[in-house]
């Protein structure tokens, strides 16, 4: 059993689910058990200055308080929150977070536009389970993922700056719905889609859908109301332009089933998905209630079976830039067999540590000189699908410290997890240059107030550079004041 919760820039939502059948891919039903939703609007708390207000972080707080009762009462295998686009720009986010976290009990998550994406179009394509391409739409709050791809297969997935509240925001902040300004809204998410076109019209004659609660809103707006052809279509999307623009105020509009609470969201989500449509060149969508929730709880159960995106992710990021495999897998082998000898193993540790020595030589393809912090730079900042921005960070943060000296990391070897992974790493790197393979077996490491490396002295003799590599790995910790104790037997 999974939860999923989604802090998105209008509503805070949660999802608690358990796979009902199926093989754990795209097939397979996975079945809602609680669902929860509280209109937040957490972008409309941002300030000019993007900072988000403590009334909008107030609201939040107690949004995720009672997400929290509800997570205790299930027996949860796994639980994962995402922020999406307001705390990927709020400049205090990382104030917001600490408060956030400690209000639901969980770590979150802030993962990239292009990640939310892939994850929507992974619940999209859960509920749909057919083989076909498909063109997917999510307009949310802050931002809009446009994803193309056959099946549970992704071929193109793109994040753009423009949503339901800055859209309002810029275009209808005073309340009046003019026409002028409802040209100008739909003419500037025009602009903003226009480059991108051109990458998905191999998709946009077949099926498309609209993931986001505001498209769903839309859509049960026109049906209810009878306007156009009732369905999600161009025609019916002038025509609610045409109702909204009748009203000439947010707080005039009366339309069958919409709550007043989301008039604003309709208003803009509407001159947005109008000049989606009409620049991607689709002319219906089919509202669908799934996405990103959805897909959180798929990529958890995929997760659980052993069949995680990141590992795909790290093999595509070595060919991407070149990485010897042969060299990169040394390196990992040998990486996990220190790290099993020391106290206190994390497997979570133990696949970050893993990755970093798959992605350590990346940054050659940049420079050999200072390729660690080439390397770096690439591992936080690539485009590496299943991973979070902390979890790029972190493992960025091992790739600039596997070799050189430590001063460079030091903050984060205070933290006992993390320079058990660096020393480990760091010896790996070393026996990989030294050609050391599968002699390991007489080789002992040990981690406490101070490092022993035991090993048999013809094992140094056999392997001539060693020696100097671990001086260097001496010199390094003894620097920080860690002391490193190199015994022959």
């Amino acid at each position: 059993m999974f939860a999923a919760v989604d802090l998105g820039s209008n509503s805070f939502r949660l999802h608690v689910g358990e796979p009902a059948g199926g093989d754990g891919g795209a097939g397979g039903e996975i079945r809602i058990l609680r669902s929860a939703r509280d209109p937040v609007r957490l972008a409309a708390g941002l300030d000019p200055s993007g900072r988000l207000g403590e009334a909008a972080i107030g609201i939040g707080v107690r949004s995720l308080q009672g997400f929290a009762a509800i997570l205790a009462e299930y027996r949860l295998d796994a639980v994962r929150v995402v922020g999406t686009n307001t705390l990927r720009v709020a400049t205090n986010a990382a104030e917001v977070l600490k408060r956030f976290e400690a209000a639901i009990g969980q770590p979150i998550e802030i993962i990239s536009g292009e990640e939310e994406g892939r994850l929507i179009y992974m619940g999209v394509a859960r509920a749909l389970n057919k083989h076909e391409a498909r063109l997917v739409i999510d307009i949310g709050g802050g931002s809009t993922e446009v994803i193309a791809g056959h099946g549970d297969s992704i071929a193109q997935v793109e994040s753009f700056s423009i949503g339901t509240q800055p859209q309002a925001g810029r275009f209808f902040g005073d309340g009046r719905i003019a026409r002028s300004a409802f040209h100008a809204a739909v003419t500037a998410a025009r602009a903003v889609f226009e480059d991108a076109a051109p990458n998905y019209r191999d998709y946009t004659g077949g099926p498309a859908y609209g993931s986001s609660g505001t498209m769903r809103v839309i859509a049960d707006t026109i049906a209810r109301s009878g306007l156009g052809d009732g369905l999600l279509s161009l025609p019916s999307l002038y025509a609610l332009r045409e109702r909204l623009l009748g009203f000439g105020h947010v707080d005039a509009v009366a339309l069958p089933g919409l709550k007043r609470e989301r008039v604003v969201a309709v208003v803009g989500g509407a001159s947005v998905l109008i000049g989606a449509m009409e620049e991607f060149g689709v002319t219906r969508l089919t509202a669908i209630n799934a996405g990103l929730r959805l897909g959180v709880l798929s990529d958890l159960e995929l997760r659980s079976k052993h069949q995680d995106r990141r590992a795909l992710a790290i093999g595509d990021c070595m060919r991407r830039f070149g990485a010897d495999s042969a060299r990169a897998r040394r390196t990992a082998d040998i990486a996990r067999h220190f790290y099993l000898q020391l106290e206190a193993v994390d497997a979570s540790c133990l696949d970050y540590l893993s990755w970093s020595c798959l992605l350590h030589e990346v940054g050659l393809a940049v420079s050999h000189t200072g390729a660690h912090k080439h390397g770096a730079y690439i591992v936080e900042h690539a485009d590496l699908p299943g991973f979070t921005t902390r979890e790029q960070r972190l493992m960025a943060t091992l790739v600039l410290g596997h070799k050189g000296n430590l001063r460079k990391v030091k903050e984060s070897l205070n933290e006992p997890a993390f320079a058990r992974m660096v020393l480990a790493m760091r010896l790996a790197v070393a026996c990989m240059h030294a050609r050391v393979d599968g002699e390991l077996d007489g080789v002992r490491l040990a981690m406490g107030s101070r490092i022993e490396l035991t090993v048999e002295v013809d094992w140094l003799d056999r392997h001539p550079t060693l020696s100097a590599w671990i001086e260097r790995e001496r010199l390094a910790w003894e620097e920080l004041g860690r002391k490193f104790v190199l015994r022959g037997v």
